[in-house]
């Protein structure tokens, strides 16, 4: 777990400043790299690579980066490689392994597979890789997105950071891209390669990236399709699923420092915590943080029985309106930009809670959409099977379960009234697609709030119409496999980005065991029936492991995933905290907001609406970031040629 940086030149002329350009970079990700600095410069020039290292694997100084082999390549990396191990069996034959890094691994595998070496690779990733020999620089991100990768094209160089901030002194201006804002206001997220700055584009999850021959060029290496396999017998299923996730787990503690876990007291921490503890090098330091000045929001108890399952000790912190008022400018700070819901906040706690204690964390990101956890899958479903019930259609292969069944299951709606009410009174019975989008629109109830005029809400209707019908994905199957196809390809990576900038925000690496390529291409190909049978969200994933989870655990109904009381905040301890943001002339200044309408909306928000969260962040985003532009613009002209001589490791090398 780094950050990286990186420069070439795409006609393959010197860069003047790319020293101090690289040197700057490196700074604005100090944070991802506490233990370890270093910058490469091929001799023309023309291309170089910055690191900045938290040492997990490894930890002499052979093992740091950028890293060099004697055949001509160096390498920048981010993240885990947990089949390293079986890797150096592998290629012990033909490569002299220098190192016990899952860095010098890749360099291996790509000396024997060049660009196909990423089906090799089993864990979490983000490199740029200089081939001096074709004089090629070869980049990818992991299938799932668990490892960010931002890239810009500027004056015929590419530039590519870990971070966004880390390119923002090197952009001619920091601007929003509108097309983009549109999708955040819609989502609060964006669904594609663009993000919020202008001119920053990212490598999607399972994407790679070459420059070569003067140009470059973006592909897809990986990706999840849902070939369901009928055939499957229940018995071979759970089998399967227990032998998959237990080897995942397994292999994500492999470590050469402490390891420990988050327990939110929902069914995936929990499980990923304790088969982590029946392992030899298990994690036995579990972390949690609780709101307790509001009822509703207290979800300690149930992680104290996950902890006891495991035999940890539970590092326990409550979260005040202190904190909130104390931290949220740094939170957005690292964020990059606005993403997601508030869970960010308390996730941003813990990790610095966990960072005291141990250096990497294992989270159970990914068992919603995978395993079909979030509630809105029920209501889809509900409305879905009355329309079915009533034109006889329950048969044409788009139903799982019936009207009778999923009753028994609704009350586990009873937090979610608002949302229903909501949602039907935008219409009843429509298309799938037009259903489901009206039950991710996050923006509603913003009609007020926000100059829609100003935006192509059409264009990102489209955009997510085509990601969720997309038959190369998900062909003939289940209403329920295209709202987890969605929310796996467009929200996981938004929640992924939460866990990725919240964990090294504290130099800690958090890591996702449910996100293992078999175990995901395994359960895509698993009948609809089978995980979502008679309503129950997240039945496979329970049912496998009756022996492992805490019957209270798997049979509350109340789970919320980590609710934040902003809606009690500010209407209370943070009115005034509030009313400064939105009363400011910043606010005032932005076209597309209306802040008077923002502050009305308060009282008369809905107690876990996100349309707070979402319009608080994204204008102290604009404050920190767009109205304060000229502090990164005026970075560079503070770095001279003499910094270089600050890192210790940087290099020049005859190509």
């Amino acid at each position: 777990m780094c950050g990286i940086a990186g420069i070439i030149d795409l006609r393959g002329e010197p860069v003047a400043d790319i020293g101090p350009r690289l040197v700057l970079m490196n700074r604005l990700l100090a944070h991802r790299g506490p233990d370890g600095e270093g910058v490469w410069i091929g001799a023309h020039r023309s291309v170089g690579l910055a690191h900045r290292r938290l040492s997990i694997i490894d930890l002499s100084d052979t093992a740091s980066q950028p890293m060099r082999d004697d055949r001509g390549c160096a390498i920048t990396y981010n993240g885990e490689i947990y089949n390293q191990i079986e890797l150096r069996k592998e290629f012990a034959g033909e490569w002299g392994f220098r190192t016990r890094s899952d860095t010098e691994c890749i360099l291996a595998a790509y000396d024997r597979h060049g660009v196909e070496c990423l089906s090799r690779l089993r864990g979490m990733f983000a490199f740029a890789l200089w081939d001096t020999r074709r004089r090629r620089l070869f980049c990818a991100r992991d299938r799932f997105g668990i490892k960010p990768f931002y890239y810009a094209v500027l004056d015929g160089r590419l530039v590519f950071a870990s971070e966004i901030k880390a390119l923002l002194p090197l952009l001619p201006a920091v601007e929003t891209d509108t097309a983009a804002l549109a999708e955040y206001l819609t989502f609060q997220y964006t669904i594609g390669e663009h993000t919020l700055f202008k001119g920053v584009s990212q490598l999607l999850p399972g994407q790679a990236l070459v420059v070569e021959n003067g140009g470059f060029r973006v592909w897809r290496y990986w990706d999840v399709h849902y070939d369901i396999d009928h055939g499957l017998r229940i018995d071979d299923v759970v089998g399967r699923l227990r032998e998959l996730i237990d080897d995942s787990v397994a292999v994500h503690l492999r470590s050469d420092v402490p390891v420990g876990a988050y327990v939110s007291g929902g069914v995936d921490s929990s499980l990923v915590s304790i088969l982590a503890a029946e392992h030899g090098s298990g994690a036995r330091q579990a972390f949690h943080g609780k709101f307790t000045d509001h009822p509703g929001y207290d979800e300690s108890g149930y992680a104290r029985i996950a902890a006891a399952a495991s035999s940890s000790e539970l590092h326990e912190l409550v979260i005040t309106p202190e904190d909130f008022r104390t931290n949220i400018e740094r939170l957005i700070y690292h964020l990059d930009q606005p993403v997601a819901g508030p869970g960010s906040f308390p996730q941003f706690m813990v990790s610095a809670l966990a960072a005291k204690h141990v250096k990497v964390v294992l989270g159970g990101q990914g068992g919603d959409e995978i395993f079909g956890g979030y509630a809105r899958y029920l209501i889809a479903y509900f409305e879905q099977c009355i329309k079915a019930a009533i034109d006889g259609t329950y048969r044409n292969g788009s139903f799982v379960v019936t009207a009778e069944s999923i009753i028994p299951n609704l009350t586990v709606l009873q937090e979610y009234t608002p949302l229903i009410r909501q949602f039907w009174s935008k219409g009843l019975f429509g298309p799938m697609d037009e259903r489901y989008f009206r039950l991710v629109d996050r923006s509603a109830d913003m009609a007020d709030e926000v100059d829609w005029s100003l935006f192509d809400r059409d264009a990102v209707f489209a955009e997510f119409r085509a990601i969720f019908n997309s038959e190369r994905n998900v062909r003939k199957e289940a209403y329920f496999d295209s709202m987890t196809h969605f929310d796996f390809k467009c929200l996981l990576p938004a929640l992924l980005h939460v866990e990725d900038r919240m964990s090294m925000a504290h130099g800690l690496e958090s890591r996702v065991p449910l996100l293992d390529h078999a175990l995901v291409e395994f359960a895509a190909s698993v009948p609809a029936d089978v995980k979502f049978r008679d309503g129950h969200m997240k039945h496979l994933l329970k049912t496998s492991f009756p022996d492992k989870l805490p019957a209270a655990i798997v049979n509350r109904r109340d789970k919320m995933g980590f609710p934040v009381p902003l809606k009690e905040w500010f209407t209370g301890e943070l009115r005034d905290m509030l009313q400064d943001i939105f009363r400011s002339e910043r606010a005032r200044s932005r076209p597309f907001l209306r802040p008077d309408a923002v502050l009305e909306a308060v009282d008369n928000a809905e107690r876990f609406s996100r349309k707070l969260w979402g319009l608080v962040s994204l204008e102290l985003w604009q404050q920190q970031f767009h109205d304060q532009a000229h502090r990164f613009r005026t970075m560079l002209d503070d770095v001279g040629q003499s910094s270089i001589a600050e890192v210790p490791s940087i290099a020049e090398v005859a190509e």
